[in-house]
């Protein structure tokens, strides 16, 4: 094992340290940053950090973010989120474990409108934990289906990681989106049979299931689900049709949710006016782990970590199937500790050159990175999504309930990755046939 195999071993070990302390993420990375470069490289490279920030963020692709997490926020404030839910809800909740359903199905639309996990699980939390508590279902698997299903935010086109994962290594982020297309619908059906499965077991946690609406009131309300799909048509019509980038398409989807907001009569400046605040808070949080995690990647290829460990690992002469198990069970540890930007930003310069060397795609690569990154949004003990639901729950109950209730939906998220690993082209196969 060569000196910058143990420099990378050394990092990774403060960088578990510092945040099991509870510092903020940004902070950690930043500090080892520093740290790096001035015990490695010298001071003239922590003065450039000013520079580096500027270049990294003065980048078209990266205002497609407070789009998308604005899109989520109008959605959420103007109530079109709460009518899809409802809609949703009279389908599915005849069907034992029907409003759990419900949960998964509101999350992966949402998620096709959103680009966030955390927009996702708060908003449909939101929604969806008053109509629980009138039906008897069981908490804790109720609480884990929204912290499960809000990953999908992340996977789901479009998506905000997809599009970091797209603007770091330089792929193309129309493919990526193609290709997250049948990975994210795998992941949502197997979702639906876990639930499935558990209420057949366990015929307690069904809870009560609502067959009162009358059919009549179920078609009507399927209009309330056109929202959301047709801002999903919008948006990725816009950037496959040639007429729009990635930034403008997120762009063109905003002026699509405004006008629905106006035509429910829900738009106000008030309401516009909140959407911005929480959206300037998102988007503030977002970029400044992405800056501090830039600086990081920075000082690693001054120091040639990347190009080190992918010789070391190459050197080891284990096989690209075997490669990806050893990431997979890295990225799991890790994902207990890191919150996802910030471990997809610092890793991706490392594990995305080896996994290319050993003649992997790309753009399967980044759809397998957002899926083991969505691992991290439910591990404890730093899990967001955990805390998201927990924080929308309010109750001052025990965070252990969502926690294992969400266990059972990591294992799920587990086998879809080993599927994926073992057949790639339910990630290709979708963008190989657009090239065509």
């Amino acid at each position: 094992m060569n000196e910058m195999v143990w420099v990378g071993l050394l990092y990774l070990v403060f960088l578990l340290a510092l945040a099991a302390l509870g510092l903020p993420i940004a902070a950690v990375l930043f500090l080892l940053g520093v740290a790096g470069a001035v015990v490695l490289l010298g001071w003239p490279v922590v003065l450039s950090f000013g520079d580096l920030a500027w270049s990294n963020l003065n980048d078209f692709i990266l205002v497609a973010i407070p789009l998308f997490v604005l899109m989520g926020e109008i959605m959420l404030r103007s109530g079109i989120a709460d009518r899809m839910y409802q809609a949703l809800a009279a389908w599915l909740s005849p069907i034992p474990g029907g409003l759990l359903h419900t949960n998964i199905g509101a999350c992966a639309l949402f998620s096709a409108t959103s680009g966030s996990s955390v927009a996702t699980a708060a908003t449909i939390g939101t929604v969806a934990l008053p109509s629980f508590a009138r039906h008897g279902y069981n908490e804790r698997l109720v609480l884990g289906s929204l912290a499960a299903g809000g990953t999908l935010g992340i996977l789901i086109p479009p998506s905000i990681n997809l599009i970091l994962y797209g603007a770091i290594t330089n792929t193309s982020i129309g493919q990526l989106f193609l290709a997250a297309i049948i990975p994210g619908l795998i992941m949502t059906a197997a979702f639906g049979v876990l639930i499935f499965a558990a209420v057949a077991l366990w015929p307690q946690l069904r809870g009560e299931g609502n067959s009162s609406v009358p059919w009549r009131e179920r078609v009507s309300l399927l209009l309330d689900l056109v929202p959301p799909v047709v801002i999903f048509l919008v948006v990725l019509g816009s950037l496959y049709s040639g007429l729009a980038t990635p930034t403008e398409a997120a762009a063109i989807g905003v002026v699509a949710v405004v006008l629905m907001a106006m035509f429910y009569g829900r738009f106000s400046i008030a309401m516009l006016h909140q959407a911005f605040q929480s959206t300037l808070r998102t988007t503030a949080m977002l970029l400044l782990i992405i800056v501090a995690a830039f600086f990081l990647n920075f000082v690693f290829s001054l120091v040639g970590l990347p190009q080190a460990i992918a010789r070391w690992i190459t050197d080891l002469g284990v096989s690209p199937l075997a490669t990806l198990w050893v990431l997979l069970l890295i990225y799991i540890i890790l994902g207990c500790f890191l919150e996802t930007l910030s471990m997809m930003i610092t890793t991706i310069p490392i594990t995305t050159p080896l996994v290319v060397a050993l003649g992997y795609d790309p753009v399967w690569f980044g759809v397998f990175i957002v899926i083991v990154c969505e691992l991290a949004l439910i591990t404890p003990p730093v899990g967001l999504n955990l805390y998201v639901v927990q924080g929308v729950r309010g109750d001052g109950k025990s965070i252990n309930d969502v926690i294992v209730g969400s266990l059972p939906f990591v294992g799920i998220m587990i086998a879809v990755t080993v599927l994926l690993m073992y057949v790639p082209d339910i990630a290709l196969w979708v963008p190989r046939m657009a090239i065509r």
